[in-house]
């Protein structure tokens, strides 16, 4: 008997060893690091394993500022990963290189594939119009307002136009009394607000790829001119002086305290707002277009894709597949600020059916009126690019600069 019971202790043993030394294990290269993010990601990683026992995964949390170059050198080197975060200024490259793996065949057979959004879908086949990404999360711009702030100056409505927020910002704005109109972007990447005011004014910028390129610029247009001087108009009349030198903290600070009521940002901004203010507090509509009824957005991305290299695809598309799933998405992105990529969250995640997202799925279900347009990252003059833009809008907006000289060197720059 006793010889019986061992015999099945060391079967239950050699068993349990069987199963340990069978589980695969997945590298996890995160890039938009946080602590808060990376907690959430545990969480859901914890949750994948527990109902995936065959399946363990090792996330890898590089700090924000050296993420992309570990991730790039890693697989330059084909170093162990099997799961990549993957983001707009990025995906090109890795395609480039054969690093990512074509996703096609896992695609077809996806059932998540039916209720992507169309940016979504973009994201996803943003190369060669294939699949190498599920993409994770969207950031798009909408006009956030302090309706509390804006009801004392007798503003309840909400500026359909770009022109008529520059006019309201315009009416409210009193020095004096340290209030203003618009949280104003002076610093770090500033362009993204120059562009989306001057390109809204531009009527040809419907039929463009990009929001300019080497092959084509719209600076020296007459309409990108007269929306430069609506941008900086904008400045001088409705926002603060020193909100010159304002990077996206600034701005928040800006908008919470009332000093600025009207605050262009992207969901992610939501929850601190939220922490910092109250949700009852402000409201979110969608972006006010230009004279031609539209306004061009440019959009950022994120999305999880698989090394070409990787020994353990399937398993790689089992997690991935289930993280970016409408469930798992919506929840991901809820608790960490981006916008779901399926259309239906918005219909089923209560947290996505509340007042502060619906402008952001407005602008999403109207792509004539909305164009959601990247900027070509991919080029060898955009890792410059910003740093120039900003140099020259700094001189502009100082008046240390001539205008016409200044678009002059920005077509030259870009075109040849």
């Amino acid at each position: 008997m006793k010889k019986a019971y061992l015999l099945v202790c060391v079967i239950v043993l050699i068993l349990a060893c069987g199963a340990v030394a069978g589980a695969v294990t997945l590298d996890f290269l995160e890039v938009l690091t946080s602590p808060e993010r990376t907690e959430l990601l545990k969480g859901m990683i914890a949750e994948f394993e527990a109902a995936n026992p065959d399946i363990k995964i090792n996330l890898i949390s590089p700090p924000y500022e050296q993420a992309d170059q570990k991730l790039t050198l890693m697989l330059s080197a084909n170093q162990k990963l099997d799961i990549i975060e993957v983001r707009d200024y990025t995906i090109k490259q890795f395609v480039n290189n054969g690093k990512l793996l074509d996703l096609t065949n896992y695609w077809n057979n996806w059932d998540g594939v039916d209720t992507l959004s169309g940016i979504a879908l973009s994201a996803a086949k943003f190369v060669d119009d294939t699949p190498y990404i599920l993409p994770l999360g969207i950031f798009i711009k909408a006009l956030f307002m302090r309706d509390d702030v804006l009801a004392n100056y007798g503003v309840n409505y909400a500026p359909k136009t770009v022109s008529e927020l520059v006019e309201i910002c315009r009416q409210i704005t009193d020095p004096q009394k340290n209030q203003y109109g618009f949280a104003f972007r002076g610093k770090s990447a500033e362009i993204k607000f120059s562009d989306y005011v001057a390109s809204s004014f531009v009527e040809a910028i419907k039929d463009s790829e990009y929001i300019y390129s080497e092959e084509k610029t719209f600076f020296t247009d007459p309409e990108y001119k007269l929306g430069m001087k609506v941008y900086i108009d904008l400045f001088k009349k409705g926002s603060p002086k020193d909100s010159i030198n304002w990077g996206y903290n600034e701005q928040i600070n800006g908008f919470v305290s009332g000093v600025t009521p009207f605050l262009l940002q992207d969901p992610d901004a939501i929850p601190f707002i939220n922490q910092m203010l109250g949700e009852d507090k402000y409201s979110v509509v969608p972006a006010p277009v230009g004279p031609f009824g539209f306004t061009v957005l440019d959009y950022g991305f994120n999305g999880l894709g698989i090394p070409s290299y990787s020994e353990y695809k399937e398993e790689a598309w089992k997690f991935i597949s289930w993280m970016c799933s409408p469930e798992k998405n919506g929840y991901f992105n809820e608790h960490y600020g981006t916008l779901p990529v399926h259309t239906i969250t918005f219909e089923e995640n209560e947290h996505f059916r509340g007042p502060h997202y619906q402008a952001f799925n407005y602008e999403m279900a109207n792509p004539d009126k909305y164009l959601f347009k990247l900027y070509p990252l991919d080029s060898e003059k955009w890792p410059g690019w910003m740093q120039i833009h900003e140099a020259d809008m700094q001189g502009l907006l100082l008046g240390n600069r001539d205008l016409d000289e200044v678009l002059t060197k920005w077509d030259k720059y870009w075109t040849e």
